[in-house]
Parts: structure tokens; C-alpha cells; sequence
């Protein structure tokens, strides 16, 4: 694979490894992920929106009602990455003057579906009862298995009809589809940080006992799920090198044959989670410049 399969921008795409996650390696990445610490700098307060469920509050410096972004981190639906989301969600705090908070929902395959999604729910419902946030001015969002989760959430908020829909949904590469890991006609050469093998592994740990096409829930596996109408409007950022670039656009396509609006951001050359692994090029921030401005849009406009 040369540099010329990638955006140019991406220096690092060729020497980068196909797959960071299995079942081998879980316990390893696990430890890994669990030597990072807090960045006092993102000053976030850490407390839970219910049992099991801890948050991190990001509040802006200054203003009292706010809108609000509940955002959900990737991993896999197997890694805990909320701290390496700490940056991020203060980033985003800041340059939109507006309350974050972050999930550290439950994890596979120890807690596999609904628990996670239930998780999610418990803090979408903390936080627009939150007396800083204004309720129906809040965005549900997450990168990798987090925009999975949160176009889950969308869904189940949808179905339950207790709380007010969601103002947007921001689908950073989200993993939508349990599907693609049987695809025979995906270039796998092209693929970094999340493979095939990974994601088969990530969704028989989510599914768990239900991980058979006849008994998979379809609030389990958005892509599954039949009926797509009147859900919140939707942003979609993949890179063209993502494994899950095609669940991706057809999920975008599908939402709007169902009269959902979605803007779909196609990235090409980038592989998953371009964004985090080489932060500082000009591809990079172009993608986060987009989330921001379509969260602006939502929140503030």
C-alpha cells in the first residue's frame, strides 16, 4: 500500500496497522487505554447520570441555560476512550459556548446490548433535566462505535416518545452495520486501525446471544433497523478508506429517502479515525471545522 492510496496529507496511513482491537489483544488495549489520565486543563467534572452510568460535564466559562451535546466515545463497543475524548469535548465546549457531557457507558462483551444503549439513554435523560441546559437544544453525537450508539439513541429516543427529540445527530465514522464484516468485495489493504476481524469481534461482543441475523434486535444494529422517519437531522463524516465508508453512505441515503436531512462529508483517502492518529493536518481539522460548524448551526442558529 503506497502513499498514493491515501489523502496526501495522511504521512503516517502506510505504517499504520490494519486492526488495534481482538480478542487477543483486548486486555492489552484495555490496559492501555486505562493508563491515561484526566487532563486537568479540560476541567471537567466527573459524576453519574444514574447507576452505573458516570458522565464528564464540560460547562463553558461563562452564560447559564446552554445548549447541550451529549457525545459518546468510541472503542469498539469493547475500549472505554472517554478520557481521550476529554480534549475534545472542552474544544467543543469552548468554541460553541455550550454544555458538553460524555458517556462512560457500559462495555462489551461483559455488558453487551441493550445495557450500553440503555446506558446512553440514562444520559441523554440526565442532561436535558440538567437546570444550565436548555432541553430541547440538544445534540447526541460520537465517533467510530459511539455515532453507532448514538444513531441508536436516536432511534430508541424516537420510540419511547418521553423525552424531546434531539436537535441533531453528529455521526463521526459511526458503526452502523454488523454486516460489512462478512463483505467479500472490501479492499482490505486500504483498511487501518479497524478491520474486518475487529469489527466482527466488537459486534459479537455488543450482540452477544442475539448475534444471529434472525434474533439481532434492530435497535442493536442501526443499519437493521427498517424504519428511519422522523428522526433528528443527521451529519455523516467518513473517509473513503474506512471500513465503514459504504454503511456509512447508505445509511445517509436512507435517511434521506426517509425524509430526514443529512449531510453527508466524504473524506476521500482517509482511513478510520484519520482525525485522531494525525490531528494537526490540514484534512484533519477541515473534518472537525465541519462538525463544528453543523453543530453551530443546530445549537446556536
Amino acid at each position: 500500500m503506497t502513499r498514493t492510496d491515501f489523502h496526501p496529507d495522511l504521512r503516517f496511513a502506510p505504517y499504520l496497522p490494519s486492526s488495534l482491537v481482538g480478542p487477543r489483544r483486548l486486555r492489552l488495549m484495555r490496559w492501555l487505554t486505562g493508563l491515561q489520565k484526566p487532563d486537568p486543563r479540560t476541567n471537567s467534572v466527573i459524576t453519574v447520570a444514574g447507576p452505573e452510568v458516570p458522565v464528564r460535564v464540560f460547562r463553558p466559562a461563562t452564560g447559564d441555560r446552554r445548549p447541550a451535546l451529549l457525545w459518546l466515545h468510541g472503542g469498539g463497543l469493547v475500549l472505554n476512550l472517554t478520557t481521550e475524548d476529554d480534549p475534545l469535548c472542552r474544544t467543543i465546549a469552548d468554541r460553541l459556548k455550550i454544555v458538553v457531557v460524555s458517556v462512560d457507558y457500559r462495555l462489551a462483551p461483559e455488558h453487551p446490548y441493550p445495557a450500553p444503549l440503555e446506558d446512553c439513554y440514562t444520559g441523554l435523560r440526565w442532561l436535558a433535566e440538567l437546570p444550565y441546559v436548555t432541553a430541547d437544544r440538544i445534540a447526541i453525537g460520537g465517533g467510530s462505535a459511539g455515532g453507532g450508539l448514538a444513531a441508536a439513541l436516536a432511534l430508541l429516543t424516537r420510540e419511547r416518545g418521553e423525552l424531546t427529540p434531539p436537535v441533531l445527530q453528529l455521526l463521526v465514522y459511526p458503526m452502523l452495520d454488523d454486516r460489512s464484516s462478512a463483505r467479500t468485495d472490501i479492499n482490505r489493504r486500504r483498511l487501518r486501525i479497524w478491520s474486518q476481524a475487529s469489527n466482527r469481534f466488537g459486534w459479537q461482543c455488543y450482540l452477544g446471544a442475539s448475534a444471529v441475523d434472525a434474533t439481532i434486535p434492530s435497535l442493536a444494529v442501526p443499519a437493521r433497523h427498517e424504519d428511519l422517519t422522523d428522526l433528528p437531522p443527521a451529519w455523516i463524516g467518513v473517509g473513503t478508506n474506512d471500513l465503514f465508508h459504504d454503511e456509512d453512505v447508505t445509511y445517509a441515503h436512507r435517511l434521506r429517502e426517509a425524509g430526514v436531512a443529512c449531510t453527508l462529508e466524504l473524506v476521500p483517502g482517509a482511513y478510520h479515525a484519520f482525525d485522531r492518529f494525525e490531528a494537526e493536518t490540514p484534512v484533519a481539522r477541515e473534518f472537525f471545522e465541519a462538525q463544528i460548524a453543523i453543530l453551530d448551526r443546530a445549537l446556536n442558529g
